[in-house]
């Protein structure tokens, strides 16, 4: 029997956000070829994906073509870690009195940590 799934809330970004977040995570001398190498992913949820590189990647030019090679292959693979880190992790009896609480409070902390970082 699956636990009935928990609404996990997604961002809504533009484009705008993407070159906002290169321009803050990068030096000037690159941003304009970390944007190229962004432009290379796909169209599926763009913005969205390219956050979530631009996130794993965590201000380094070698994890983000990492991240982006991984987001080509299957963008599900930077969106998971990116938004929801503490969700992927199993839910500890000790911490919370039932699997449904561990849930919410898990999407709260993954959503409140990516909020703060979009933000900064």
């Amino acid at each position: 029997m699956t636990p009935d799934r928990l609404s996990q809330p997604t961002p809504d970004v533009t484009a705008a956000d993407v070159e906002r977040i290169a321009q803050r995570d990068f030096p000037p001398e690159q941003v304009a070829g970390v944007l190229a190498a962004l432009e290379e992913y796909g169209d599926r949820e763009a913005d969205r994906v390219r956050l979530a590189v631009l996130k794993l990647a965590d201000r380094d030019l070698q994890k983000l073509r990492y991240w982006l090679e991984q987001a080509k292959d299957d963008y599900r693979a930077v969106l998971g870690p990116a938004e929801y880190p503490q969700y992927r992790k199993r839910w500890n009896p000790k911490k919370c009195a039932s699997e449904e609480e561990w849930r919410k409070k898990m999407i709260d902390s993954d959503w409140a940590q990516y909020e703060r970082w979009l933000k900064s």
